[in-house]
């Protein structure tokens, strides 16, 4: 205690005597706000950590769907939350803050518009959150949930894992509660640590009965939140919040579907594949321009989109073109779902690869906050994979 005294005083003392120009606070990704720095001696460094570890890339703009609109993320999950109560006279939504329009602004104006009986708060209890939706969701009603974070689910995990995805099996199909989607902001954000940067999905992916969905984009998050809300199984639709504003593309206005456990392509390839879901798709996607600038490399890009039930034959009967594969995710390495995609695709495809499959992933401990520029998997990581495996 008495060393970091000493430094805290030596601190103040140097920025009373003005020595090495003006300090400042840093905000970037990264680094936490007490922070101090000499923005003479570090402005630079301090001006690359405030990057994000990813560029978004938009799709095209969709025509087959009518008029469009420029949103971001959490406008086009407004869009759908709008679109379905506008549709269904029996669709609530319910969560903590969510009258108010939610931390993220995700519900913003949907109580004026349809009423405090159909958009409103709960008690700060996820437990009951979901507990809640399951009963509604049995009486055949829409339930849509909100956790606040992905990080804070867990409280209601025996509500999911135990009543919600056995429902329907436990009583013969005589009850089920299908109508039941909960949705969770999701992924690391630059800032969140602990708490607010957890990818949980890995959890739920070992528990038959429920759908697990990740979108990496505006027009993607539309289309399969509204296809979660109309399937007839539990779903949790996982929002990646980084592009909650990051993201912006053109959206269409009225509703449309993107059908669940259909992985998409998104870019082909010959020499390898790169499987990723989230924001990790636009990771993987600079990796593929890297790799053909770089190594002439041609790498074929799919968005696994839906965790649970995952499309299995679009990424064989990549990997059986390519012969190599890569998964990348946030969630640590050991037990997350890249192992399930390797583990299969190593029974499916086994004499087709040309080199040993490889997880790019979050490490091993806990998620962090000024080390998060470090533990996330982004493009040099994955590149450094790539080439690796091509160099086997």
């Amino acid at each position: 205690m008495a060393a970091v005294a000493a430094s805290a005083g030596r601190l103040l003392r140097l920025r009373a005597a003005g020595a090495e120009g003006p300090w400042r606070r840093l905000r970037g990704a990264g680094l936490p706000r007490g922070f101090l720095q000499s923005a003479s001696a570090y402005g630079a460094a301090a001006q690359r950590r405030q990057v994000a570890h990813f560029t978004f890339q938009p799709d095209r703009e969709p025509v087959e769907y009518g008029q469009t609109q420029k949103m971001n993320l959490f406008q086009a999950v407004t869009s759908a939350l709008d679109n379905s109560l506008a549709k269904d006279p029996t669709a609530v939504i319910f969560g903590e803050d969510v009258a108010f329009g939610g931390v993220f602004r995700c519900t913003v104006g949907l109580r004026d518009k349809y009423g405090k009986d159909r958009v409103f708060n709960t008690p700060l209890c996820e437990q009951g959150i979901v507990g809640f939706g399951i009963g509604i969701a049995v009486t055949g009603a829409t339930a849509i949930a909100e956790i606040q974070f992905a990080d804070y689910i867990f409280p209601a995990f025996d509500q999911i894992v135990n009543e919600a995805a056995k429902y329907r099996y436990r009583s013969g199909d005589l009850f089920n509660c299908g109508s039941l989607t909960i949705r969770s902001p999701w992924g690391c954000v630059g800032h969140g640590a602990l708490y607010h940067s957890q990818s949980p999905e890995a959890f739920f992916a070992h528990c038959p009965g429920i759908k697990v969905v990740v979108p990496r984009s505006p027009f993607q998050a539309k289309g399969l939140l509204l296809s979660c809300i109309e399937d007839k199984n539990p779903c949790i639709f996982f929002e990646p919040k980084i592009l909650y504003r990051a993201a912006v593309e053109q959206v269409p206005v009225e509703p449309y579907n993107i059908p669940l456990s259909q992985a998409e392509v998104i870019q082909e390839g010959s020499d390898v594949t790169l499987v990723a879901w989230g924001t990790q798709v636009h990771v993987i996607r600079e990796v593929a321009a890297m790799a053909q600038e770089k190594l002439g490399v041609s790498c074929e890009v799919i968005d696994l989109r839906t965790i649970l039930p995952w499309d299995v034959d679009t990424v064989c009967k990549s990997v059986i073109k390519t012969g190599r594969l890569l998964v990348s995710h946030e969630a640590p390495l050991t037990g997350g779902f890249a192992s399930e995609i390797s583990s299969t695709v190593q029974e499916e495809c086994f004499l087709n690869l040309e080199a040993p499959i490889s997880r790019v992933c979050g490490y091993d401990t806990p998620f962090p906050h000024i080390f998060e520029p470090f533990y996330i998997p982004d493009k040099w990581k994955c590149y450094d994979a790539l080439r690796k495996m091509i160099n086997y």
